[in-house]
């Protein structure tokens, strides 16, 4: 019998050369832009025009408390998390509760809804601003719940957030609840459990891993997400509050330090918003990863 052919070794080495330059070519891509705004937050504003490359040879932290205060920074960073709670909260229970049921109970149209689900995933966001636009302000109008549902509220804002977020969490969830074992489930019905408490009890501990890898999905999405609250957050006429989050902040202080010339507090208002998402990356990028592959490995 003849052997089979392999591919000389030599092949082997070409390709793991050329993957690991493209990843350190990708790396350098992503981590120096991080770096250069984290060093030039810490320069003069004299230092960052006449040596943009260079180490600043004294540290200015005072960049930081004038991005903070001066820039509004500050309040805008508290609305991003006020709203962050709230949307990714009610989008981990809604998606949860949605996705197992589909992945577990056979009923008439369950296709239909988990594909529903999935189409979501389809529709552009820049094709929904205007329709958004209109129903949150008609919810403003409201009488009684209008001013916690309308424009510039936390409220509307963070339902809008679920409904943009749910149809992943949903898919990605649908997947892992399939690969958990079925005795597991039939076990728990035997000893009396209830489908609510077995949801509870232990099929959501089950899906740890997941449930933390879409939760951190959802954080930096939201976190990130700029076109919704720049539509939805705009200061009404004849009202002093003003809900915006901080991709709005960012583009408020991107006008005004440059009409001022104050780059460093621009670059320091940058960092203020970039290193909360870092640390959550860092932070929790093994369980990112062991619950990207959960599902695989089952």
């Amino acid at each position: 019998m003849t052997e089979t052919a392999r591919p000389a070794r030599g092949s082997f080495g070409v390709v793991n050369l050329f993957s690991q330059g493209f990843l350190l070519l990708w790396a350098a891509m992503v981590v120096l832009p991080l770096l250069w705004a984290l060093v030039s937050s810490l320069k003069s504003d004299a230092e960052i025009l006449s040596s943009p490359w260079a180490l600043p040879t004294e540290l200015h932290w005072e960049n930081f408390g004038r991005a903070w205060t001066g820039g509004h920074i500050g309040e805008f960073f508290v609305n991003t998390i006020i709203v962050l709670i709230g949307g990714v909260s009610l989008t981990m229970l809604l998606g949860a509760m949605a996705a197992y049921v589909l992945a577990r109970y056979p009923f008439p149209g369950n296709r239909v809804v988990y594909y529903a689900f999935v189409a979501g995933l389809t529709l552009p966001i820049f094709l929904a601003l205007v329709p958004l636009y209109r129903i949150v302000g008609n919810l403003g109008n409201v009488p009684v719940v209008g001013p916690y549902l309308g424009l510039n509220s936390y409220l509307g804002l963070i339902l809008v957030y679920v409904a943009y977020s749910l149809p992943f969490t949903v898919f990605f969830l649908h997947s892992f609840f399939r690969t958990l074992p079925t005795e597991v489930a039939e076990a728990g019905l035997l000893d009396g459990a209830s489908h609510s408490g077995l949801f509870l009890r232990v099929m959501l501990p089950m899906a740890k891993p997941g449930l933390l890898s879409i939760g951190i999905f959802n954080v930096i999405g939201q976190w990130n997400q700029y076109l919704l609250p720049l539509v939805l957050m705009q200061r009404q006429s004849g009202t002093d509050t003003d809900h915006s989050v901080l991709a709005q902040g960012l583009l408020n202080l991107a006008v005004s330090q440059g009409y001022k010339s104050d780059w460093s507090g621009l670059f320091a208002g940058m960092t203020i918003a970039m290193l909360p998402m870092l640390a959550v990356y860092v932070l929790f990028q093994r369980q990112v990863q062991a619950g990207l592959t959960a599902g695989t490995l089952k």
